[in-house]
């Protein structure tokens, strides 16, 4: 029987692709609790790409990262007021697993839901919750992002459902693309170094597939990567700087995209747009594959426990292997 829930909060402080993976459990809780509020809390510097979300009632905002940056005891202490005043909820449910994370949420409440010791790596997490979940870190991320809300509430999400998923994200803009050819997004950044596939590759990407292909950039240096790329191949074009509301539209209206493991990349996904992402320090654990949305790993072996941000084997996937897994999705949109 199912508890009796009329307002909930999701903590989910960061970063973009795990905040991307977590959304899509908004529809779910919908569809058995459709009367629900569901408010979410993020850091501030993500709320954009859930506030125009209709299944989200209201997104509140941190600036931890700031707070531990600046070591003010003022700001911390605004922070923790803030939460405390934050409306009474039914059940905070913790979909990050950190420490950071599960002390927002008991500030919040103490009706507090998260994944128990075994299932995060940061153990003492789960002494903030009330009740937890057990799911094997290693496991999908999607998979476990919908397991701990579900089991929360108690429902189940299904590889069924997650396949029929409704896009994420509403579209708030509209992009002209080109009609006589397909249109490609390109994603050359990410949030190491070691993520991201070399530029001389990409350009051969491009020049292989014969389509229109935009690069997607999102920062200064990124930019100026993106315009090499550009130089160096009369197929793509760079991409106009977009807001996260404006990327999520300008994604949702191309015919594949293609990138390395990072939020943008991921949008794809949740819009259900064919997807290549590209994997060299991290793992497949890191997407939801389907038969548009594919993921291509370098050859090195890869501990989830300790990350590797060294491993710079993303330049060793031979670009014919991206250029041939496109040309495929291509044929069946």
């Amino acid at each position: 029987m199912k508890q009796e829930i009329k307002k909930i909060a999701i903590v989910r402080l960061s970063a973009l692709g795990d905040i991307v993976n977590s959304a899509v459990v908004l529809q779910f809780i919908k569809q058995f609790y459709p009367d629900v509020e569901i408010d979410w809390i993020t850091e501030e510097v993500f709320a954009p790409i859930l506030k125009n979300n209709p299944e989200i009632n209201m997104v509140h905002t941190v600036n931890i990262k700031e707070i531990k940056k600046e070591k003010s005891f003022s700001k911390l202490k605004a922070l923790i007021s803030k939460l405390r005043s934050l409306p009474e909820y039914d059940l905070v449910i913790d979909m990050q697993g950190l420490i950071k994370s599960a002390v927002v949420a008991r500030i919040v409440s103490k009706k507090t839901h998260g994944f128990n010791k075994y299932s995060t790596r940061e153990s003492l997490a789960s002494l903030f919750y009330k009740t937890t979940s057990d799911i094997p870190y290693e496991h999908n991320v999607v998979k476990r992002n919908c397991f701990v809300v579900a089991d929360a509430l108690d429902f189940s999400i299904t590889d069924t459902m997650l396949l029929e998923k409704k896009a994420v994200f509403p579209i708030t803009s509209d992009y002209t693309l080109m009609k006589d050819k397909k249109n490609i997004a390109f994603v050359i950044g990410a949030s190491w170094p070691s993520k991201i596939y070399p530029k001389e590759l990409v350009a051969k990407v491009c020049d292989s597939l014969q389509e229109q292909v935009y690069i997607i950039w999102g920062n200064e240096q990124e930019k100026s990567e993106a315009e090499w790329i550009c130089e160096h191949t009369e197929h793509a074009t760079l991409a106009p700087k977009m807001q996260l509301d404006e990327l999520i539209s300008f994604i949702s209206n191309v015919d594949l995209l293609i990138g390395n493991d990072t939020g943008p990349t991921h949008i794809a996904w949740a819009q259900n747009i064919p997807s290549i992402t590209l994997l060299g320090p991290t793992t497949k654990r890191m997407i939801y594959e389907t038969p548009k949305n594919i993921g291509i790993k370098s050859s090195s072996e890869v501990d989830i426990l300790k990350i590797n941000k060294d491993d710079f084997s993303i330049k060793d996937i031979p670009y014919e292997d991206i250029v041939q897994t496109a040309k495929d999705l291509l044929c069946k949109s």
